[in-house]
Parts: C-alpha cells; sequence; structure tokens
C-alpha cells in the first residue's frame, strides 16, 4: 500500500500542474501589439537672406613709427644743456631745442671769419683801383702792357679771395647754429646715449628718434585675399594717390581690448619669398593723442587688423560651424526634411562663411550637429535661439 502511494503522489503532482498551466493558458488576455512611432531629429536651424556684405581680411602685425632716425651733432663740443624732453620716452616738437654745444669757439671761428671778409673787401677794394689805374695809362700809352696783365691778375685774386671768406663765413654761421640741435620733426625719443657735460664729436648719435604723427603697421596677406581687396598699387610714373581701405586695429592693453581706425598705404612692391605673402601698410594718424580711457597706439605693440574690402550683393552669410565640408551645408526644407546643399563659397572666415545663392524657398540652415544624416529624413527644426539638444 505504501509502494502504490509513493508512485502514484508523484503522478499526481505533475497531472496537477499541467491541467494548471493548461488553464492559465486557456484563460490568458489577448495583448495587442503597437508598432513604434519614429521620432523626428531635433535640430537648430537659422534663417538666412540676401544681403550685401562688406568683406574682410584678418591679419596681424606690429605698430612701428613712420620714422625713425638717430639725433648726430653737426659740429663738437661739450654738451652745456639738455631739454627736459630729451630723456627717454620724451615727447618733443618739430624744431624744438634738445641739446646745446658749448658755442664759444664757434663764436671766435664766427668773428674771424667775418675778420678775413673785410680784410679780403678791402684788399678787392686796392686791387680794382689799381687796374683801373693800369688802364687809363694804358689808353694813354703811358703803362706797359705786363703791368696792365698784373694788375688784371691781382684783381682776379683778390675777388676769388672775398668769395673764399665769404663761405668761410657763411660756415662758421652755421657751425654756431649747429650748436643749438633741434628736432628734425614731431616724435618721441627711443633711447638717449648723452647728456650734460659730455663731449660729443661730429656725426657720433646721441639718441634715437621716431616720429609720432603717424603709426605704421605692416600686415602680409595671402595672395589668394588679395581679390577680397581695393589696394592700392603704385606702377612707375603714378602721381599722387588716394589712401586705400579702411583698417581696424585690435589689441589687448591691460586687460582691455581697445580699438583704433586707419588707412591702407600702398602696398610693399614686392613678394615675401619664404611666405608668398603681400605685405601692405596700415596707417594710423596721431597715435599718442588723447581719447577717453584708450591708451595710446604705442610702437611695438602687436594687434589684429581687419581689413575692409569690397561690397558684395546678394550673397548669404552663414556661421563657419555650419559648414559640412568646404562647400556643403544642410538644411531642412519646407516640409522639415533633411536636404544637402552644395554652394560656391566666396569668403571662409574664421567665424563665418559668406557664398552664393545655393538655397531654395523655405530652406533652413542646420546649425547644431546632426549624426549619421540621411537625405530626407525627418527633423524638428527649431530657431537657434531656443534651446535644443
Amino acid at each position: 500500500m505504501k509502494r502504490r502511494l509513493k508512485l502514484l503522489l508523484p503522478i499526481a503532482i505533475l497531472v496537477t500542474g499541467g491541467l494548471g498551466g493548461y488553464t492559465l493558458f486557456v484563460t490568458r488576455p489577448d495583448v495587442e501589439t503597437n508598432t513604434p512611432e519614429a521620432l523626428a531629429r531635433l535640430v537648430r536651424v537659422i534663417d538666412v537672406a540676401p544681403e550685401k556684405v562688406q568683406l574682410r581680411v584678418t591679419t596681424h602685425g606690429a605698430v612701428a613709427p613712420r620714422t625713425e632716425s638717430s639725433l648726430v651733432p653737426e659740429v663738437s663740443g661739450p654738451i652745456l644743456w639738455v631739454s627736459p624732453s630729451f630723456t627717454s620716452g620724451g615727447f618733443f616738437e618739430e624744431n624744438e631745442p634738445l641739446v646745446r654745444i658749448d658755442p664759444r669757439d664757434y663764436q671766435v671761428a664766427l668773428e674771424l671769419a667775418r675778420a678775413n671778409l673785410a680784410r679780403a673787401e678791402s684788399e678787392l677794394e686796392r686791387e680794382r683801383k689799381e687796374l683801373e689805374r693800369q688802364q687809363k695809362l694804358a689808353e694813354k700809352k703811358i703803362a706797359s702792357p705786363a703791368k696792365l696783365d698784373m694788375a688784371v691778375a691781382a684783381e682776379r685774386v683778390a675777388r676769388a679771395a672775398r668769395r673764399q671768406a665769404r663761405a668761410s663765413l657763411e660756415k662758421a654761421e652755421r657751425d654756431l647754429e649747429r650748436t643749438e640741435i633741434r628736432a628734425p620733426f614731431t616724435g618721441r625719443v627711443r633711447e638717449r646715449t648723452a647728456d650734460v657735460g659730455q663731449f660729443v664729436n661730429r656725426g657720433t648719435p646721441m639718441a634715437r628718434l621716431y616720429a609720432t604723427d603717424f603709426a605704421e603697421i605692416r600686415l602680409p596677406i595671402a595672395d589668394d585675399e588679395l581679390a577680397f581687396l581695393d589696394l592700392p598699387l603704385w606702377y612707375r610714373g603714378d602721381g599722387a594717390k588716394d589712401e586705400g581701405a579702411a583698417v581696424e586695429l585690435r589689441a589687448n592693453f591691460a586687460g582691455t581690448e581697445h580699438t583704433w581706425e586707419g588707412r591702407v598705404v600702398p602696398t610693399e612692391g614686392e613678394i615675401d619669398p619664404k611666405t608668398r605673402m603681400v605685405h601692405v601698410i596700415a596707417r594710423v594718424e596721431d597715435p599718442y593723442r588723447r581719447s577717453g580711457d584708450r591708451p595710446p597706439l604705442a610702437v611695438g605693440l602687436f594687434v589684429e587688423a581687419q581689413v575692409l574690402g569690397r561690397e558684395t550683393e546678394d550673397v548669404l552669410k552663414v556661421p563657419r560651424a555650419a559648414m559640412r565640408g568646404a562647400d556643403l551645408l544642410l538644411v531642412a526644407d519646407s516640409e522639415d526634411r533633411l536636404r544637402f546643399r552644395r554652394v560656391q563659397v566666396i569668403r571662409a572666415g574664421r567665424d563665418e562663411v559668406v557664398f552664393r545663392s545655393g538655397l531654395e524657398p523655405g530652406d533652413r540652415v542646420i546649425v547644431s550637429s546632426v549624426e549619421a544624416a540621411v537625405d530626407g529624413m525627418e527633423l524638428r527644426p527649431v530657431a537657434s535661439d531656443e534651446v535644443a539638444p
């Protein structure tokens, strides 16, 4: 009996479990299957329209003076006086006295030259009278031809001596004037090498000066960017020309960005053989004048220059980040589907790209990143100033 129970109990359990599973299967609810709806890609877009654009070329350069020269004495002697402006960094005006050399030796030389001129004029007057006397005697057949010839020669020698004395007097006057050394232009002292009490020789530099009426910046421009600019080119025989394109200069000074305005003057007459660049000169007038809190455009300052070029009509402009490759844009068409557009790029700058129309009505340029872009894929475009992932 017990053996029979041991055999029947497992069979009963299996049968009961099978009946329960069958009941659950038969009484199960019907499951509805739905195909998931594909979500359109969310992208940021901008509207672009044809406009007039002034092309610009960005370049860099260092500020340099228009004119720089050495202050050199034309006479020798000890320095008696220097101007308060005659110091490193000092400003001076045109023809302002900067240095005075001891004039006493040159005053003495001037008096000697005046005395020599007076002696020469007296000697010439005496020889002229002698010549007139010999000529009158020769007319009366009293004087010999030899004496007349000697009188003519003596008068010529006396005339030459007077010319020499006058030249010596002019030189003595100039030398005395040169003891006061003046600035040849309005400018600034870069470096001074002489001071009061020092003996200076003629031709020995005493200081380095540079003009402050204009500052110049030598700007390199690539050959392929010259097409965007109206640069003043010079040819042999050309007369004076107007200044060229406007230039906007920017530089950081004491942690703040400042701007200056200038103009392009004629380009240099050669191409750099190493860089293949053409250099233009931007000129800024009166760079040291006070203008609010803006610092002066000091010599040596490194600046960024925006050279304003030609104005182009009916072109479009997009951020540089919107470009996919050299000439490809992604756009959302009027049906909110992605399309590829090839455009004719005119100017690709650091921040923006200017191109001819390659868009169709209703196209909006996509400025957000789109991975695995497929032509015709559905989009959810939002304006670029709205938040989008």
